[in-house]
């Protein structure tokens, strides 16, 4: 495992940080967004501005955040599969980027492009994933402070008197 000084690991851990509140800062816009036409605002207003804010906010900091977590996680003691907490959050993180790059982000951009005529079932398709999503980041948030489970177990290393020659 490769060592960086604590000023680099401090740095990787803050720009994690802070994509990860715009990541949940968007998510939380998108949720809105979709809470205000259920509501009764103007679909061909909001979704238009959905499909922005999901277009180019929201899908490019979750490929960054993503990124990032796992460059952080092999520079550092952590390790990417050392820790099961780091495990769950690395598959949460790679369900949730891809469901957005291949399932929300093109209903985003479909709903910005049909706005009114989108069908009521699709409208509250556009308020469970930012809840669900949102939920999701809740939980990779607790299991970062918490650390549940502690380390995966590991392969029984060999020591130097297992490989050794029995003597006569």
């Amino acid at each position: 495992m490769p060592r960086i000084r604590p000023t680099t690991r401090k740095a990787l851990l803050t720009l994690h940080l802070v994509t990860s509140l715009g990541w949940l800062g968007a998510d939380l816009v998108l949720l809105t967004l979709g809470i205000a036409v259920q509501r009764g605002a103007d679909p061909a207003v909001v979704y238009p501005v959905t499909a922005l804010v999901g277009t180019i906010l929201f899908a490019p900091l979750s490929v960054v955040v993503w990124l990032i977590g796992v460059a952080s996680s092999l520079l550092t003691p952590w390790g990417l599969l050392r820790h099961r907490w780091v495990l769950v959050k690395l598959v949460l993180t790679t369900v949730m980027v891809g469901l957005v790059l291949f399932l929300l982000t093109p209903n985003l951009r479909h709903a910005g492009a049909v706005g009114a005529a989108l069908p009521a079932r699709d409208r509250a398709d556009l308020v469970i994933a930012p809840a669900v999503s949102t939920s999701l980041m809740i939980i990779a948030t607790v299991l970062s402070t918490y650390k549940p489970w502690g380390r995966r177990a590991a392969r029984p290393a060999h020591t130097s008197r297992d490989r050794a020659v029995p003597t006569k």
